[in-house]
């Protein structure tokens, strides 16, 4: 989720929802806010924080804030001091809530009531809200949500977030307060101590213990189908098979799926690139339009399809609760790379984008796992680089199958083993030279019951991830397309001059001046050039490949044509050793500014940027060399 925009009054009455991890907050917060919502980070912090608008039906709409899951009020780590910072009233820049929603997971009151009793504490209005009633009534739990009132001394509802009015007791807890003769609540006090820890969790516990006794629920209720998959799942041997098998049924799907919505926008791109040479008469706003803007944008938009099908599979793993069931298998694997399992889930995120993987790293409490965790995270194959893998593999590997597989899918699968593998390899050096801060523990995790996705999640996931591709399209990559256009346009070919006249521009003059840095891998000097502006964003490779051949080729059909073009002028080796590079190249300038404001200095930046270009560099120029010897 990445932000849309929303103007929310500053000072509006705030509802912040808070609860554990895997408790069905957030599908409470999406069922509350819909559409009318936001994600940005906290003043002063690089946590995210999603804030959205209820609207009332009368007066000024709530504000509704999820804060980061949380175990109790003694945080451990960076996202649960800021929800606890927030809850508090500490947090810089932030008001403090004018009332809780603590979401408690039915099916697992021990551990959700011991959170509600450190929440009301704070003194705040609070509504306990006893999520997915239904899965807990199917396991045979009969909760009393009036009794449970009595014995917590708060109000009490049930909710089954997922489904439509699932959210109507809130609405109706929520739209009865008397907002507007509100008074503000108190400044907090420091909060509980550290020193308090032990023994206000042993308290709390008592009490949870007593009432779950009194309302007869004190019983684990386990979940038998969830057990029965995990048999399997989790099994020593067939798990790693089946996440194995899971990685190669998602890449196949990324080229075999996405074939019918390419096609189609490529053939819109297409149409228009010629309705435009058609319509309009010779200039230069006709270039700038066909060459600069359709080749561009067109160039990258087509991977979109792509993009959708692979985040439509993460989402979906994710919404049913396999997820954690991966970062338990990987557990060994990292540790034997001086990491563990809860580095999976940071990792995982940066496939989307290294930028919220690197944030996500806040859940990581030891600081020497975290800092690891945030030099692999560029590694990972984040979904900018997939046009670039894409438009690669289609250019130089062919459409056909092996074994009854799809080849390019193959390939793919490849290109991500292989940025895992040099992730890992890049740990396991650093395991040794950071051994002094390594502290082994025993991976602790929760596993959530599995369940069906609900399509409401997925279609809202997939819209959001889609408007963030569209608004890079429309922002940064038109603008650098634009740029880009200029550059190869201009100046003019002197008078006599031979060979294209772009290379006579200032894009062939910054090519030039760069090729000699990168001949020895086999790049020319139009490659030189789109290594340079994907600095900027990875996708803007695409669109300078696209934007330079479409300049020399003189019609908008390089632009969506780009693979044949780039087959016919390039060697093998070169394709391959362009692929090299890219599975270890440095990520844009926005995934380093993230390493800055994480670290606080400009040193594991630094670092990043230098050891990914040497991967890089090294990888391009063996790939090279080999393929050379082999083609």
């Amino acid at each position: 989720m990445r932000e849309q925009r929303l103007h929310l009054t500053p000072r509006g009455t705030l509802v912040a929802l808070v609860g554990n991890p895997n408790c069905g907050k957030t599908a409470l917060f999406n069922r509350l806010t819909g559409s009318r919502q936001k994600v940005a980070n906290y003043a002063g912090a690089t946590v995210e924080k999603k804030e959205g608008s209820l609207p009332m039906p009368e007066g000024a709409p709530l504000r509704v804030l999820d804060l980061p899951g949380v175990y109790s009020l003694y945080p451990r780590s960076d996202d649960e001091r800021v929800a606890c910072d927030v809850l508090l009233g500490r947090l810089p820049g932030e008001t403090r809530p004018d009332a809780l929603v603590c979401v408690v997971d039915a099916t697992n009151l021990r551990r959700g009531l011991r959170l509600v009793l450190a929440v009301k504490r704070l003194g705040l209005p609070c509504l306990v809200v006893l999520n997915m009633a239904d899965l807990a009534a199917g396991r045979g739990l009969k909760i009393d949500p009036e009794a449970l009132s009595n014995a917590l001394g708060l109000p009490v509802v049930t909710s089954v977030a997922v489904h439509a009015g699932g959210d109507a007791a809130i609405r109706q807890w929520l739209f009865a307060r008397p907002w507007t003769s509100w008074s503000p609540v108190p400044e907090a006090a420091d909060g509980p101590q550290l020193s308090q820890e032990h023994d206000r969790i042993e308290a709390d516990h008592a009490v949870v213990q007593g009432i779950l006794r009194r309302l007869g629920l004190d019983s684990l209720v386990p979940d038998v189908l969830s057990d029965r998959i995990d048999r399997v799942v989790l099994h020593p041997w067939a798990g790693p098979v089946i996440l194995l098998a899971v990685l190669f049924l998602v890449f196949q799907a990324v080229f075999a799926w996405a074939v019918v919505p390419m096609d189609f926008i490529k053939g819109c791109t297409d149409a228009l690139a010629n309705a435009a040479v058609q319509a309009l008469p010779a200039g230069w706003w006709r270039d700038l339009l066909v060459q600069g803007l359709l080749a561009g944008m067109g160039g990258v938009l087509v991977f979109l399809p792509q993009i959708l099908i692979l985040f439509f599979f993460i989402l979906l793993l994710e919404e049913s609760g396999y997820l954690p069931r991966a970062a338990f298998l990987l557990d060994r694997i990292m540790g034997g790379v001086g990491l563990s399992g809860r580095s999976f889930i940071p990792l995982l995120s940066s496939f989307a984008c290294a930028v919220p993987g690197i944030m996500a790293t806040r859940s990581i409490a030891n600081r020497r796992d975290r800092w690891v965790t945030i030099l692999i995270a560029p590694l990972m194959t984040c979904s900018a680089r997939l046009p670039v893998y894409t438009l690669l593999i289609s250019a130089f590997i062919p459409a056909g199958t092996w074994q009854g597989m799809h080849l390019q899918g193959l390939v793919l699968l490849g290109l991500y083993l292989t940025g895992i593998a040099g992730g890992m390899a890049v740990a396991w050096v650093l395991q040794w030279l950071t051994r002094s801060g390594r502290q082994s523990r025993p991976l602790m995790m929760e596993l959530p019951s599995y369940h069906w996705p609900t399509w409401r999640n997925l279609a809202m996931g997939l819209w959001q991830r889609a408007w963030i591709f569209l608004r890079r399209v429309g922002t940064v990559i038109l603008l650098l397309s634009v740029a880009l256009w200029w550059l190869a346009s201009y100046p003019a070919a002197p008078a006599g001059a031979l060979g294209p006249a772009i290379e006579h521009s200032y894009a062939g003059q910054i090519g030039h001046a760069l090729q000699g840095v990168f001949a020895p891998l086999g790049f020319n000097w139009q490659i030189s050039v789109a290594l340079l502006t994907g600095m900027a964003a990875r996708e803007v490779a695409i669109g300078a490949l696209a934007t330079v051949y479409a300049v020399v080729a003189g019609d908008g059909g390089a632009a969506t044509a780009l693979a044949p073009v780039l087959a016919g002028q390039w060697s093998l080796a070169t394709g391959m050793a362009l692929l090299a590079w890219y599975i270890f190249a440095p990520q844009c300038l926005s995934t380093l500014v993230a390493i800055h404001r994480e670290s606080g200095s400009w040193k594991l930046p630094a670092i990043t940027l230098l050891y990914q270009l040497a991967l890089a560099y090294g990888a391009a120029f063996v790939t090279f060399r080999v393929v050379s010897l082999w083609a």
